[in-house]
C-alpha cells in the first residue's frame, strides 16, 4: 500500500529516503536476510549447498549472473524469486518510462520536469513484483524488442526531429531500469543480438537506428541456458560470456529424499483422495534416477524433474479412475498402477540412437522395471533359486514357497481393473507369500501388505526367478522355465 508513502520529490526527500543502486539494494538485503536467517529461496529444494551459496556469492559480489543447467533444474523458477531481494516499493519519477531516480534523472525529459517542478516534482511507487522483467529467446527477438527503435509516428505526432530522444520507443531492457531482467535460453538469441548487450552491461551507451545514445542504465541482467543448446540450437558468443561475471552450474537432485520433496510440492493432484506408501513414491522417482543413467537416453538433453511430477499425477489418476469404475473406496495403489505412467514418460525423454530402435514404450517399461528392482533390493533380500538345506539353515531362501508354488505349472493373473476382493483373493492364495513379507516388515495395513506381496513378484520377475507377461491391462506371473518352453513351442 502506498497511501503514506511521499506523492512529492520534496516530500521524499524529507523523508530521508537514500538513492541506491539496484545491485547495492539486492546486496543490503541480501545481507540482512542472511543475518535473520530468512530462508532465500522457498521452495527450492537439493541447493542449499550448491547453487544457493553460488548465487548469494554473485548478488553480493553485484554480479550479472548466468544459471547453466539441463531441463528440469529449477532455473526458470530461482530468477524469479530474486526479486524477493528488491525494496517492497521503490520511487520513480511519475510517468517515466525509464523509472527514472528522483534523485538521479536520465532522459532529457525527466531532467526537464524536476528542473521546471523542483520540489513539486510528482512521484509514483512501484512495487517490487513490476521490477522484474524476463524474455524468452528466441530466433526471432530483435534489438528494438531488447533495448528499442524509432517511432516514426510519435515523432510526426509530436512534431519532434528524428533525431531527438523522445521519439525513441523504449524496449523491455530501459524499461526495467532499476530492476531485474532475465533472458531465458541465451544461446537461442542470434549472435547479432546477442552483440547488442555488450555496452549495456559493460559501458552504458547503446545505438538506436545509428544514433548513440549515452543511457546510464541501473540494472541486473540474469541469465539462464542449458548446455544442450550449445551445439543443437546456438551458442553464446565469447565477449558477451566474458561479461557475464558468475557462471552457476545447477544439477538435479541427488537422493530419492529430494526428489520426492519436490514432487510433493509441485503434483497438481493433492485433491485426489488417495493414499501413496513411501516405496511406490520412491519407485516413482527412482524412474528418473534410472532414466538419468540410462544407455538409451540422451543424457546431454537430461530428464526432466517434469518426469516424475507428471508420472506421480497419472499414477493417482490411473487409482481413481479403478476405485471409481469398481465402485468401491480403494484408493490404494496397486503395482500394475505403476506401468500406468508410461505416457508420462515416453515424451519427456528423449533416446538415443539405440532407444529409438528398441522403442519408446519399451524403454520406459524398461525403466520402470529397473526403478522396481532397485526398490525391492532395498527391502527384501536378493532372490536365488537354491533350495533350502538342512546342514546349512543360514542359507534358508525366503522365496522358495512362492517359487515352488509357481514351479508346479500354477499362474497368478491380475487385472489392473479387478475388485479389492478379488485381487486379495488371488494374491493371498500363492503359499509363502504373506509370510516373506512379514519376514521383513511389521505391516498393520491389509492395503501395503498385499501390495508388498505384489512388490516380491514383481522383484522376483526382475531377477529373473519367475516369469511374467502383460497382455493391455492384464499381468501373469508363471514359472519362468515353463514360459521359456510354452515360447519355444510356439517358435516350431
Amino acid at each position: 500500500m502506498t497511501q503514506n508513502l511521499p506523492t512529492t520529490l520534496g516530500a521524499l526527500k524529507k523523508s530521508g529516503w537514500v538513492s541506491r543502486s539496484v545491485k547495492e539494494e539486492l546486496r543490503q538485503n541480501l545481507l540482512a536476510k542472511l543475518k535473520s536467517g530468512e530462508r532465500i529461496f522457498p521452495g527450492i529444494v537439493g541447493y542449499e549447498k550448491t547453487v544457493i551459496p553460488q548465487i548469494q556469492n554473485a548478488v553480493l559480489s553485484k554480479h550479472h549472473f548466468i544459471l547453466l543447467g539441463l531441463r528440469g533444474q529449477a532455473k526458470s523458477r530461482i530468477i524469479r524469486q530474486l526479486h524477493l531481494l528488491l525494496d517492497e516499493w521503490q520511487p520513480i519519477i511519475a510517468g517515466s518510462y525509464l523509472n527514472e531516480d528522483p534523485m538521479r534523472p536520465i532522459s532529457p525529459k525527466a531532467k526537464q520536469l524536476i528542473e521546471q517542478c523542483g520540489d513539486a516534482t510528482p512521484i509514483e511507487w512501484k512495487h517490487r513484483e513490476e521490477r522484474y522483467h524476463e524474455k524468452l529467446a528466441t530466433p526471432d527477438v530483435s534489438i528494438a524488442d531488447l533495448i528499442g527503435d524509432i517511432d516514426p509516428i510519435k515523432a510526426a505526432r509530436e512534431k519532434l526531429d528524428i533525431s531527438n530522444e523522445e521519439v525513441i520507443h523504449w524496449g523491455i531492457i530501459p524499461r526495467t531500469n532499476r530492476g531485474i531482467f532475465a533472458i531465458n535460453e541465451l544461446p537461442d538469441l542470434q549472435p547479432r543480438i546477442q552483440v547488442g548487450l555488450l555496452n549495456i552491461l559493460e559501458e552504458a551507451d547503446i545505438q538506436v537506428r545509428g544514433f548513440p545514445l549515452r543511457l546510464p542504465l541501473d540494472i541486473m541482467i540474469v541469465f539462464s541456458a542449458n548446455p544442450e543448446d550449445y551445439t543443437n540450437r546456438g551458442n553464446i558468443i565469447t565477449p558477451l560470456k566474458d561479461r557475464i561475471d558468475s557462471q552457476i552450474i545447477t544439477h538435479y537432485p541427488k537422493t530419492i529424499e529430494e526428489a520426492k520433496v519436490i514432487t510433493t510440492a509441485e503434483h497438481s493432484a493433492a485433491d485426489k483422495p488417495v493414499t501413496v506408501p513411501e516405496f511406490i513414491k520412491d519407485i516413482i522417482e527412482e524412474v528418473s534416477f534410472q532414466a538419468r543413467a540410462s544407455e538409451y537416453v540422451d543424457q546431454s538433453s537430461g530428464v526432466s524433474a517434469r518426469v516424475s511430477i507428471s508420472a506421480y499425477e497419472n499414477l493417482l489418476s490411473n487409482i481413481e479412475r479403478r476405485a471409481l469404475h469398481n465402485k468401491d473406496k480403494d484408493f490404494y495403489p496397486r503395482m500394475t498402477d505403476l506401468y500406468a505412467v508410461i505416457p508420462a514418460i515416453t515424451g519427456k525423454i528423449e533416446l538415443v540412437y539405440e532407444g529409438e530402435q528398441e522403442g519408446s514404450i519399451i524403454v520406459a517399461q524398461s525403466l520402470i522395471g529397473k526403478a522396481i528392482n532397485a526398490v525391492f533390493l532395498r527391502h527384501f533380500p536378493t532372490p536365488s533359486k537354491e533350495k533350502s538345506r538342512p546342514d546349512r539353515p543360514e542359507q534358508a531362501n525366503p522365496y522358495e514357497a512362492v517359487i515352488d508354488f509357481f514351479s508346479t505349472g500354477r499362474k497368478l493373473e491380475l487385472a489392473d481393473d479387478i475388485s479389492f476382493d478379488e485381487y486379495k483373493k488371488r494374491l493371498e492364495s500363492i503359499a509363502g507369500l504373506k509370510q516373506i513379507v512379514k519376514q521383513y516388515f511389521d505391516v498393520k495395513s491389509e492395503r501395503e501388505l498385499l501390495l508388498r506381496m505384489e512388490l516380491v513378484l514383481e522383484g522376483l520377475h526382475h531377477n529373473n526367478i519367475i516369469a511374467r507377461e502383460e497382455i493391455d491391462s492384464l499381468v501373469r506371473y508363471a514359472d519362468i522355465f515353463s514360459d521359456m518352453l510354452k515360447g519355444l513351442g510356439g517358435s516350431r
